[in-house]
């Protein structure tokens, strides 16, 4: 019988991903990607817990991180589902709809353009078994001067318009219709469901979604050899919104001398925020401000810098740029955090509406 004492801040092993679109800007991390200079690494799948993938996503193959150290190497975060349960889930919490973790999160290096994309709204979704729900949220890391991201139709655009230009199959036909934002280190965009986009060339993200890959591509940048999927993602798209945010910053809450959180991405689904220490601090509390309840798992991805934070639990975690951390809802009170001036993390959580 497994208690929670069996439990501790669980990192996996990353599951890269070859893209078309892809390069090798993840080394900035620290990390050590396969292949030689010309192996396009697109994505690093950081905790996935996928029965199914489709195969213009994730392959076709099922998904399943792995625990790459300590007493649980080995084990598959499904694996760790069904031995734990409400430890590593939360009291009262219910594992995703597949079954599985109620979130997938990334890394995504886009030395090229993405596709431009979909996935299903709620309505297509819902008459369609095999198409699931994907919204997400891009944090971006860094990004090459003048780079941008596709977020949505502009205003006035109809299904007309969109279907002509896209049958033009060309970027003059196309971008017109879209918007264009020009990111900014830091900023957060949130993509529900329905919304069409693509991540521009240049840009490096962290990716938290919901567990889905149901993908619809409508457009490639002039790559044919590539599937694309017209008519289902035009019963998906958004063509009623406004103009989206432009990754505006949100007020930050300091949590001591030195260290602030800002709300970067709330939503139904998930919350992220970010942590950036900008003086060596040592903040010590029996809770921190706007802690977790202790009814979610929380995931922090390091992005610079050394920290350490100590649970109430007795365990610590140790904050590496790089290393994606699975916090078990068990143990994810925070005692006392220690940083160096110029670390940054996020820390994001997943949501379940009815708690």
């Amino acid at each position: 019988m497994t208690t929670t004492t069996d439990l501790y801040p669980l990192a996996f092993d990353p599951i890269y991903k070859e893209k078309v679109w892809g390069g090798r800007a993840l080394e900035t991390l620290g990390r050590q990607l396969p292949g030689d200079a010309n192996t396009c690494i697109g994505e690093s799948w950081e905790i996935a817990d996928l029965a199914t993938t489709s195969v213009s996503g994730g392959g076709g193959n099922a998904e399943y991180s792995v625990v790459s150290d300590g007493a649980l190497q080995g084990t598959t975060i499904r694996e760790l589902i069904q031995l734990y349960g409400e430890s590593l889930l939360g009291e009262g919490a219910a594992p995703a709809e597949n079954g599985g973790f109620p979130l997938l999160i990334k890394f995504l290096d886009a030395k090229e353009n993405l596709s431009l994309q979909v996935h299903p709204s709620p309505g297509y979704a819902a008459e369609h078994p095999d198409a699931h729900l994907k919204s997400e949220a891009w944090y971006v890391i860094d990004h090459e001067p003048g780079a941008v991201i596709y977020k949505g139709v502009k205003p006035g655009t109809t299904p007309g318009m969109l279907r002509a230009a896209l049958e033009t199959n060309t970027d003059e036909a196309v971008v017109p219709l879209l918007n264009a934002v020009e990111v900014q280190k830091g900023d957060c965009h949130y993509l529900p469901s329905g919304t069409l986009h693509a991540l521009g060339s240049g840009v490096l993200v962290a990716e938290v979604q919901t567990p889905s890959d149901t993908t619809y591509r409508v457009y490639d940048w002039g790559r044919t050899d590539r599937e694309l999927h017209i008519e289902q993602a035009m019963a998906c798209i958004d063509f009623g919104s406004d103009k989206p945010e432009e990754g505006e910053t949100m007020p930050s809450i300091p949590w001591t001398d030195g260290l602030t959180m800002t709300v970067a991405a709330a939503c139904e689904f998930f919350n992220i925020n970010e942590f950036v220490c900008h003086a060596d601090t040592v903040f010590t509390s029996d809770h921190a401000p706007d802690a977790p309840v202790g009814n979610h798992p929380i995931i922090y991805m390091p992005l610079s810098g050394e920290a350490t934070i100590m649970f109430t639990s007795g365990l610590s975690a140790e904050l590496k740029p790089g290393q994606t951390l699975l916090i078990p809802a068990s143990m994810v009170f925070i005692q006392s955090i220690e940083a160096k001036a110029g670390a940054t993390w996020l820390m994001a959580h997943p949501n379940t509406p009815d708690r």
